[in-house]
Formats: structure tokens, C-alpha cells, sequence
């Protein structure tokens, strides 16, 4: 992992929640208190590191993260707020930071209390392993069912010096965007103020992780945090300056691929899938069809099995709660129409060609609605088989 941002240490250790030895136990260190904001899941079930994280991050300061993976600290009562709240008073001695600094986030299996006793032996180990080059450590150690770590990377410019932005991610499966999705952190050494970074936060999220699905299950531990040291450059980033305009498409950007990442590596996915709608009265209801299409079972067994079947797709658009005429719908499957002004153009040859695109990694189908303004996009997968027996045997 090549991107360093000036005023970040990263580790990644066993803490003893996985068996086997696997990393499961990260850490993210500023050298300074850092400017810090997050969102967090909406789903009333919310799990004890959220709570804290986002109590503690109202002063918008952060000098720490610490993050276990394989137990979700969700659903535990009182019993697993403590144990967060103890595991991050152990860590802030030992970083000899005020605890109030320091957030928990975790993420596995839910209803499961969390082994306390055991990770707070692993928190010497955690420290000492702290490094700038730690990334791709940290990276591994909070991962679950995903097949590999997710990081994205970027620059902007801020005056005359370049600032770099490093984003590191999780998730596979439970994802659907209700604020954000799985946990992402994002670390850069631009100088942003609290409300800036808020702000700025907020819009690529919803640019980004909130147009991704993956099965359309919200979990109880979903949180993007952001942490910026400004170590780069004394000269503070103002959200409606040119530099702002530049960090928003930076953080958007690093978001994105993020979560193209995690919907591409939905459990035993094969296809990432770009759902594209045009000519919506706005912008709102072309979201809101692609959504529905991109959610819809039925169109991403269809994905999975290669089957160009405008029907399910159509079908999930009128029923998007959107308005639109369905005698001006047209769908294309990469450059492949195969339904136009409300009506069926699928040849044995174009059908040929419709699947051929859908065997591909990645390809975009456009939906056209109507003549309208309005356009809109979701990331999807298919859904098959592995997706069951994974999380049929996720806890046993």
C-alpha cells in the first residue's frame, strides 16, 4: 500500500476473537488530536460502538479508532457498552491520550458479548505495532466474510501542496445504504475545520455509499469515519472555495471506489452492476428507480444468471413509486437495446449480445423514462448461490 497521509500511524494484530490467528484487532493513530466526523447507521438497532462513537465524536476531535472484526458488539446490553467503553479506556493509557479521544467500532457476528478480558491482553501488541506503514495491516484486520481488503486513495491540491487522502473499508454482505454502509475510514492530512468536514462528509456520502446495495440489509454497526490531521499545509480548507470544491471530489471519489469495492465483493457476487436511469421528472425519482431496480431479487438473480430479462426490470421500476409513462421506457444492457419506447426489441441475435455484456466483470444497464431532467444511479451485484450458503453457515 504505497498512500502515507502525514499524521497517521495504522496497526493491525490478532486479538484473539478469531480463531486461527487472523488479524482481527485495528488500530488508527493521529500523532495530533484530529478534526473528526462520521455518519452512522439509521437502523434503531444500534450497536454499542456506535453509540459511544458517536457521543464521543460531538466535540469533533479524534485521536484514535480501535476496531475488532468477527464480533459486532450489537445487541449485548449493558454488558458490551462497558466492554467497549473498558477497551477504549485501556487503549487511551496506553497511547496516554484522554480516553474521551479514543472510538470504538466493531464488526461481525451480532449478539455476541465481546471478549474484553482477551483484547485488552492484545492492546500492548496493538500499540507497539503502530506504524505509517501499518495500513495494509489494519486493512486485513477488519475484515469478516470480505475476500480481500478495500483501499482507495487520492490527492488535492490545497494552495501550493498536495494533500492525500487514504480510505480503508470492509463489508460484503448486511449492505444497503441508510446513511452509509459497512465501516470505511478515511484518514488525510488536509486542515479542515469540524463544520467543513461535516458538510463535506455528508454530500459524498451520499454520493457514494448511499448508492450502493448489496442484499438490502442495513446493519447495526455501519459508521464512515474522517479524520483529518492538516498536516500538509497550515492553510485551512473553506467548504465553497476552489480547494473545498477539489477535497469534496477527492473524498466522493475515494468513497466511491470504496464502495464499488464492497458491492463488487458482495458475498459470492461475480458482476458489478452500474443501474443507470435517464429522462425522470427529477432527480429524486430517478434515484429512486434505479434503487428499486437495483434491490429487486428477482433482477439480481437475473444478473447472476447472465439473463437479459427486461420484465424484471421494467417490473421494478413501476413499482418504484416514481412517475413516469411506461410507453416511453427503454432499457439497454450495455450498448444492447433490448426494450424501446415500451416495447420488446430482443432478437435471438441481440439477446446473444445482451448476455455476452452480462458475463462481463462490470457493465451499466440504462434505464430512459421519459424526456425529463431527471438522472440517477445505484451500484449493485447479483445474487446466487454462494450468497446462501454463506450466510446460512455464518454462525455455525
Amino acid at each position: 500500500m504505497s498512500g502515507r497521509v502525514k499524521g497517521f500511524r495504522f496497526a493491525g494484530v490478532h486479538g484473539g476473537v478469531k480463531a486461527g490467528g487472523a488479524l482481527d484487532f485495528g488500530l488508527i493513530f493521529a500523532d495530533e488530536p484530529a478534526v473528526a466526523s462520521a455518519v452512522f447507521t439509521r437502523n434503531r438497532v444500534r450497536a454499542a460502538p456506535v453509540k459511544i462513537s458517536e457521543r464521543r465524536l460531538k466535540s469533533g476531535r479524534c485521536q484514535a479508532v480501535l476496531v475488532n472484526s468477527g464480533n459486532a458488539n450489537a445487541c449485548t446490553g449493558k454488558q458490551g457498552h462497558q466492554a467497549a467503553l473498558a477497551l477504549t479506556r485501556t487503549v487511551a493509557r496506553s497511547l496516554r491520550v484522554p480516553s474521551s479521544l479514543v472510538v470504538p467500532a466493531s464488526t461481525g457476528v451480532i449478539g455476541v458479548q465481546l471478549p474484553r478480558e482477551t483484547l485488552e491482553i492484545a492492546v500492548p501488541d496493538l500499540v507497539d505495532d503502530l506504524s505509517q506503514a501499518g495500513a495494509s495491516r489494519f486493512a486485513r484486520s477488519i475484515l469478516t466474510t470480505d475476500r480481500g481488503p478495500k483501499v482507495a486513495q487520492a490527492e488535492v491540491q490545497v494552495g501550493r501542496t498536495r494533500c492525500r487522502l487514504l480510505g480503508i473499508a470492509k463489508g460484503a454482505g448486511m449492505i444497503h445504504p441508510n446513511m452509509a454502509t459497512t465501516l470505511a475510514f478515511v484518514t488525510t492530512d488536509a486542515p479542515l475545520g469540524r463544520s467543513t468536514l461535516s458538510k463535506l462528509l455528508r454530500q459524498a456520502t451520499e454520493l457514494s455509499f448511499n448508492r450502493a446495495t448489496v442484499d438490502g440489509d442495513t446493519s447495526t454497526n455501519d459508521s464512515i469515519y474522517v479524520l483529518a490531521s492538516g498536516a500538509a499545509t497550515g492553510r485551512t480548507v473553506e467548504e465553497k472555495s476552489a480547494s473545498g470544491r477539489r477535497l469534496l471530489g477527492a473524498l466522493t471519489e475515494v468513497l466511491e471506489s470504496l464502495a464499488k469495492k464492497i458491492v463488487a465483493d458482495g458475498e459470492g457476487a461475480e458482476h458489478l452492476v452500474r443501474i443507470e436511469v435517464r429522462g425522470a421528472r427529477t432527480n429524486a425519482d430517478a434515484l429512486q428507480i434505479a434503487r428499486t431496480i437495483a434491490c429487486s431479487q428477482l433482477v439480481k438473480t437475473a444478473l447472476h444468471g447472465c439473463d437479459p430479462n427486461w420484465g424484471r426490470i421494467v417490473a421494478a421500476a413501476g413499482r418504484s413509486g416514481a412517475r413516469f409513462n411506461p410507453d416511453h421506457v427503454s432499457v439497454q444492457i450495455g450498448p444492447v437495446s433490448i426494450f424501446r419506447e415500451g416495447t420488446p426489441r430482443m432478437t435471438a441475435k441481440t439477446e446473444a449480445k445482451a448476455a455476452a455484456t452480462m458475463k462481463r466483470k462490470e457493465y451499466q444497464i440504462s434505464v430512459i423514462v421519459g424526456s425529463g431532467p431527471g438522472i440517477g444511479h445505484y451500484w449493485t451485484c447479483d445474487l446466487g448461490h454462494e450468497y446462501v450458503r454463506i450466510n446460512a453457515d455464518y454462525r455455525t
